[in-house]
């Protein structure tokens, strides 16, 4: 069986999106694609495209979950999932994963961060990306949410991880 694995980060819009952190997305993405996984992603720009370019370069299989239309899907997208939904879509890209990566982000990537939290899902953060991941592990935010996630500190560590975590599940 294939095992999914949902990425969460910031979109394209992102000003204090860092070089370092779409370096570290598209690795993931091609590590996941390596060890035959399948990404699962928010389907747009900025962390998204990086980890779609990169499961594509090794021929994975990228599944994106989109807020309203098929048109709003990177180019890297291979199955494009238009929800209609707006940000409410996040619930469905944190749900969709057998575990979740998180790098760097804002608030839809907070949001699904949350939900994976309340789902009892396995949530992987790498450290060093900025936003609210690094929010996390430096413990500015959630310091009071029980909650157990990894805390990873780079892409190689992030999907050994996660495909570890992923084996221990039905």
């Amino acid at each position: 069986m294939k095992r999914l694995i949902s990425v969460c980060g910031s979109d394209g819009d992102d000003k204090r999106l860092s070089a370092y952190a779409l370096e570290a997305a598209e690795k993931i993405g091609r590590l996941i694609a390596q060890k035959g996984g399948v990404l699962v992603c928010g389907g747009r720009g900025g962390i998204m495209r990086a980890a779609c370019k990169g499961a594509k370069e090794a021929d994975g299989i990228t599944v994106g979950i989109l807020p309203f239309s098929k048109e709003e899907a990177n180019e890297f997208v291979d199955i494009r999932i238009p929800t209609g939904l707006g940000n409410m879509r996040n619930f469905l890209v944190a749900n969709s994963g057998d575990v979740v990566i998180a790098i760097g982000g804002r608030w839809g990537t907070l949001n699904e961060i949350s939900f994976d939290m309340i789902l009892g899902k396995p949530l992987i953060l790498v450290k060093g990306t900025g936003g609210c991941v690094d929010k996390i592990i430096e413990k500015e935010i959630m310091q009071h949410v029980e909650s157990t996630y990894y805390i990873a500190e780079s892409a190689e560590e992030a999907v050994e991880k996660a495909f570890e975590l992923a084996a221990k599940l039905k």
